[in-house]
């Protein structure tokens, strides 16, 4: 793969690095009150659009033959916003012993109670032939799910660091979530055919809107001189990142193997990547909303800038290794009748 290929394919990961650099490097355009009024532009306008445009891309018309696979669908939901909040919340007793930044381990727990992401964990699960209908229900269920669920898990866990209540943070989820989720979804309805027929790239626009949001966020944290990013702490928690999802990945397949689960193959292919996936696009736009103002924000997202292209990674090396597994286990299967 030549050079230019490669940074069309990792445009968005490149362009994290470029935000945060310029974030550093000029500060003053994207903080609260600065040129790009952030309190409004990203608050209101850019995180109501990358919903607006979830709503608009999702297919719902797909979900319908992955509907009744209730097992596959409860052991998902209740591992990515139950399990692994619960387990990370254990870990993070024993890692707050250590040296390592308490804002990095506290960004640990944010990533934790996020929900599955739209788009990897079905890509990935596509790529390897697994069951893409339950990875697309799953994936598209969680979204919504996560929208209660997330801050409810963020302030159980966290509490709320601002000064908003408990109301207004759901207020203003409500209004700049799931109002322009439905809204998409209805629009789909209307433009369903001139949608299919363009493939608009509902993707991209969502990742250049994120990239904004990323960009203000740093910029208020590098307009602080009280916060500093200590070298050695993100240096462990990538580590302690990488460790996670893989652990996560050998138990969910553990589980979906085991005798008597009555997963097939191509169901433990969505399990691992589902399960084990957390969401980016639907994360930082949630954590802007319940910890607004809170001078350690993007501290907070730092992991969960991480787990994206770590995920990513991770998944695409495995992907030939479960593909081996998934085809010799169908093989055997139609073996034995």
């Amino acid at each position: 793969m030549g050079l230019l290929a490669r940074v069309r394919k990792e445009w968005f990961i490149i362009g994290i690095v470029l935000v945060i650099l310029s974030a550093k490097l000029q500060p003053s355009v994207g903080v609260r009150g600065g040129p790009l009024k952030p309190e409004i532009t990203v608050a209101y306008v850019a995180v109501s659009l990358i919903f607006f445009n979830s709503g608009l891309s999702l297919k719902t018309e797909e979900l319908t033959s992955a509907l009744l696979h209730v097992r596959l669908h409860l052991f998902v939901q209740s591992f990515t916003l139950v399990f692994f909040p619960l387990v990370v919340w254990l870990l993070l007793k024993v890692l707050a012993l250590t040296a390592i930044d308490q804002w990095l381990l506290r960004g640990l727990q944010t990533l934790s109670c996020m929900p599955p992401p739209v788009s990897s964990a079905v890509i990935l699960t596509k790529a390897v032939g697994g069951n893409e209908a339950a990875a697309i229900f799953n994936s598209a269920f969680g979204s919504f799910l996560g929208i209660i669920v997330t801050p409810v898990l963020l302030l159980l866990f966290l509490g709320s660091s601002s000064s908003v209540p408990f109301s207004s943070i759901f207020s203003q989820l409500f209004m700049t979530v799931v109002v322009p989720l439905i809204l998409g979804q209805v629009c789909r309805g209307f433009l369903r055919e001139y949608l299919e027929r363009r493939k608009l790239p509902f993707g991209a626009i969502s990742s250049a809107v994120l990239l904004m949001i990323i960009y203000t966020t740093f910029c208020d944290t590098f307009s602080n001189p009280n916060i500093e990013l200590d070298p050695t702490s993100l240096l462990l928690v990538v580590l302690i990142i990488f460790s996670i999802q893989l652990s996560f990945m050998l138990l969910t397949f553990a589980f979906s193997t085991r005798s008597g689960s009555r997963f097939s193959p191509a169901d433990t292919v969505a399990i691992m990547f589902c399960s084990t996936h957390k969401s980016l696009t639907l994360g930082i736009p949630m954590l802007k909303i319940v910890f607004e103002g809170y001078e350690h924000l993007s501290l907070i997202s730092v992991p969960l800038l991480i787990y994206h292209p770590a995920q990513i990674l991770l998944g695409s090396v495995l992907v030939p290794t479960i593909r081996s597994w998934m085809t010799s286990r169908q093989k055997s299967s139609v073996l034995l009748r």
